[in-house]
C-alpha cells in the first residue's frame, strides 16, 4: 500500500472527506484542483454531472464523467466562469504565488469555491533535509500556513458561506528545538511524502542510519524540549474548509 493509500484510510482523512463531501454546494460543473489520484473527483460526480480533474500533471485514473486535464493553479485553462463550483483541497499551502491561484480560482468559478487547507499549521514541525542540496524542506512541501482571516484576505469580496474546522491536533514546537533538529538533520521528518526538495527538485530520501552522536543528541534533546512544551499547548484543528459564494458579488 502507498503512503497516499494509507492516509486516505486513516481516521483523520475519512473525517476530511466526509465534512468536504458534505459542505460542496451541488450543481452541474465542477473544477477538482489538485487531483492527484481522483479520489475526489469521483465522490464529486455523486452530487455533479461533470468533474473537471485537474492537476500539473495529467490525471492518469478513469472514470465516468470525469475530464482529466493538465493545468497550473496559477494559470486555469479556462474561461471566466467556466465552473458552478471550484473544489480545491491540500492544494494552496504548497503554492507560492497564492494571489495569482486565488485571483485563478475566483475568476473561474461561477457560483461556489470550496477551499481546504491546514489550519494553523507550524511549518517548523516534520521537516526534512534534503540529501541532495542539504536544503531545510517545510513538511510535505507545504510553503504557506493559513489562519481563519488570512484566507479571508485571500478571497476578499466573496460571501463566506460556511466554515468548518476538522480534526484535532496538539503539535507544537521551538525556535530552540528547531534548531537542533536541524543541526541533527533533521531525522523524523516527512520523508515518505511524494513531495520533492523545493530548492533543487530532488526526491526526499531519509538521512542515514549511522548519524554522529552529537546529531543524536541534538534531536533527542528537541524532543524533550517539546514533550515539556506539549503539556501547555492548547489543541487546535487539523484543517479548515470554507465555502464561498461569489452570487451577489
Amino acid at each position: 500500500m502507498s503512503s497516499l493509500e494509507r492516509y486516505r484510510t486513516s481516521e483523520q482523512e475519512r473525517a476530511r472527506t466526509d465534512d468536504l463531501v458534505r459542505i460542496v454546494p451541488r450543481g452541474t460543473t465542477v473544477l477538482d484542483i489538485g487531483a492527484r489520484d481522483g479520489h475526489f473527483s469521483k465522490l464529486l460526480t455523486e452530487v455533479f454531472e461533470t468533474v473537471t480533474a485537474l492537476d500539473l500533471q495529467l490525471p492518469s485514473f478513469e472514470q465516468p464523467r470525469v475530464i482529466p486535464v493538465e493545468g497550473n493553479v496559477t494559470h486555469l485553462p479556462f474561461s471566466e466562469g467556466s465552473f458552478d463550483c471550484v473544489f480545491c483541497t491540500e492544494v494552496l499551502e504548497h503554492v507560492r504565488d497564492l494571489r495569482s491561484a486565488c485571483s485563478e480560482i475566483i475568476r473561474v468559478a461561477k457560483r461556489h469555491i470550496v477551499i481546504g487547507v491546514p489550519f494553523e499549521q507550524d511549518l517548523r514541525i516534520g521537516r526534512t533535509t534534503c540529501q541532495s542540496c542539504r536544503g531545510i524542506n517545510p513538511p510535505w512541501g507545504h510553503v504557506n500556513s493559513f489562519t481563519e482571516e488570512r484566507l479571508v484576505r485571500l478571497f476578499a469580496g466573496l460571501k463566506v458561506v460556511s466554515k468548518s474546522f476538522v480534526g484535532t491536533n496538539t503539535e507544537a514546537t521551538n525556535p530552540i528545538s528547531t534548531f537542533l533538529m536541524d543541526c541533527a538533520g533533521n531525522p523524523w521528518g516527512t520523508y515518505d511524502q511524494e513531495e520533492s526538495c523545493i530548492h533543487c527538485g530532488a526526491r526526499m530520501t531519509s538521512p542515514p542510519c549511522n548519524r554522529p552522536m552529537w546529531r543524536r543528541a541534538c534531536s533527542a534533546l528537541a524532543v524533550h524540549i517539546n514533550l515539556l512544551q506539549a503539556v501547555t499547548t492548547r489543541m487546535h484543528p487539523n484543517w479548515m474548509h470554507v465555502v464561498f459564494s461569489k452570487l451577489g458579488q
